[in-house]
């Protein structure tokens, strides 16, 4: 998507779907060290809304308990055997 003269961008609507946002919604841009993410704000007043990537990242680290499962047992778990990856 190109970036406008006055800095705007049109929100594909796939995503507007997706997150809900309609004409008057409020979203922000969470920067991070490897670009920006679009979110969306319900309540702008909310001091706990997410405004750093970084920030929030630093906040749920270690909040997600694995059980002891490696990443690729955990992938596999979460998405299930891959045959591609394995023909026959």
């Amino acid at each position: 998507m190109r970036v406008t003269e006055k800095g705007q961008v049109t929100i594909p609507k796939e995503i507007r779907d997706r997150l809900g946002i309609v004409p008057g919604s409020e979203v922000d841009f969470v920067a991070s060290n490897n670009g920006a993410l679009l979110v969306r704000v319900d309540n702008p007043e909310d001091q706990n809304s997410i405004r750093d990537f970084d920030d929030w990242a630093a906040r749920v680290k270690g909040t997600f308990d694995t059980g002891g499962m490696s990443t690729d047992e955990f992938m596999v778990w979460l998405r299930g055997e891959r045959d591609d990856l394995n023909p026959r």
